[in-house]
């Protein structure tokens, strides 16, 4: 079992950063790829990044790509979301999730647990 606690989330004018960090409970961190989604308003959640368990491989939806980068600290529990450049359009909630040990997708995939959420809101 793996609990996830986003934070880092705020107001920011477009063209500003953030960074989002997700802390994970539990001794097996370093044994579960991690990745990062978001909700628009009245939208599905999407995936945004993700990051091998080893940090060896990521990867990004087109629309983050050369403005948000996914890291993790395995050490401290820890994935972040550093996100650059920001825009109007980047406003939703964004979440943490976990697949199942040793699992890795590319893309949006099947994650077993999940984080409770952080507002983004990027003003224009």
């Amino acid at each position: 079992q793996v609990q996830l606690v986003e934070s880092g989330g705020g107001l920011v004018q477009a063209g500003g950063s953030l960074r989002l960090s997700c802390a994970a409970s539990g001794r097996t961190f370093s044994s579960y790829a991690m990745g990062w989604f978001h909700q628009a308003p009245g939208k599905e959640r999407e995936f945004v990044a993700a990051i091998r368990w080893s940090g060896g491989n990521t990867n990004y939806a087109d629309s983050v790509k050369g403005r948000f980068t996914i890291s993790r600290d395995n050490a401290k529990n820890t994935v972040y979301l550093q996100m650059n450049s920001l825009k109007p359009e980047d406003t939703a909630v964004y979440y943490c999730a976990a697949p199942p040990r040793y699992t890795y997708f590319e893309g949006p995939g099947v994650y077993t647990f999940w984080g409770q959420g952080t507002q983004v809101t990027i003003s224009s």
